[in-house]
């Protein structure tokens, strides 16, 4: 409660948890307050095809006459998944490499940063294409490729707080005593390491809905006719300047959950800082 009354007090964190909130909210009742919750899928409307925004379609219909404003929502909710699948997976992985390098110091530090840097060696993006030039282009996949160029992150960020942990009197009472080296790490340095943690994974829901974005703008994301903030965008963008708003709404979802989030993470940095 300490931690939401700082975010709420500071009015860039308190626009970056409502824009937030909009974003999960609209990925979480998309079917019942879409205004047409059956566009998300193969669904054809040639008769309102290609319509600017009106009262009818808010943000406009798009080649084949699907609602766009309802297409955002439903987008929003294969971004979310994405997000939180990929660092679901990512953070443990990553944390527990830090930990380990962190602490033990040694050969086992040499060798588990050195596969730590060979990762961060190449271009994310490039990477993730890559596999998934490879691999079919699914949702499974896309997150697959995600996931392996994004653990590195979270171990280097352990790594350098649990080396610098591993000195202090806590640490060093610990194992005087007779704690084993598991307890050292989990029950004595992963909780000082929790506060960056939380902060980065708040930050990197944005960084990878803009990965996600960038593979499905390319084409090898999820594939049409499943909605897809990248895709729509990439689609529109062959129809520019005459149809803009099937470019500019779905870029504007975009930008919008990436700002939430980088304002809201910067907000629980500040908040997890003065709490700790």
């Amino acid at each position: 409660m300490r931690a939401l009354r700082i975010i709420v007090r500071n009015p860039m964190s308190l626009l970056g948890l409502i824009l937030v909130g909009i974003v999960v909210l609209s990925a979480l009742l998309a079917p019942w307050i879409a205004p047409y919750p059956d566009h998300n899928g193969a669904v054809v409307d040639f008769l309102n095809n290609n319509r600017a925004p009106s009262l009818k379609n808010l943000m406009g219909t798009d080649l084949v006459g699907r609602d766009i404003l309802s297409r955002i929502m439903y987008g929003y909710q294969i971004s979310l998944v994405l997000g939180v699948i990929v660092l679901a997976i990512a953070t443990p992985i990553g944390t527990l490499f830090g930990l380990i390098a962190g602490y033990r110091g040694g050969w086992v530090e040499i060798v588990l940063m050195r596969i730590v840097d060979i990762f961060l060696s190449i271009p994310p993006l490039v990477l993730a294409i890559a596999m998934m030039g490879v691999l079919e282009p699914t949702l499974t996949n896309a997150m697959l490729a995600v996931t392996l160029m994004w653990w590195p992150w979270y171990a280097r960020l352990v790594y350098s707080i649990a080396r610098g942990e591993r000195e202090e009197g806590y640490v060093v009472a610990a194992e005087v005593i007779g704690a084993s080296t598991w307890h050292i790490i989990f029950r004595e340095i992963l909780p000082n390491c929790l506060p960056a943690i939380i902060t980065k994974m708040t930050l990197d829901m944005g960084f990878v809905i803009i990965i996600a974005s960038s593979l499905s703008f390319l084409g090898l994301g999820v594939q049409p006719p499943t909605p897809d903030l990248g895709s729509m965008v990439a689609e529109g963008a062959r129809y520019l300047p005459d149809s803009w708003w099937l470019t500019v709404f779905p870029g504007l979802s975009i930008l919008v959950a990436v700002f939430g989030f980088n304002l809201l993470g910067d907000g629980l940095r500040e908040a997890l800082e003065v709490q700790s």
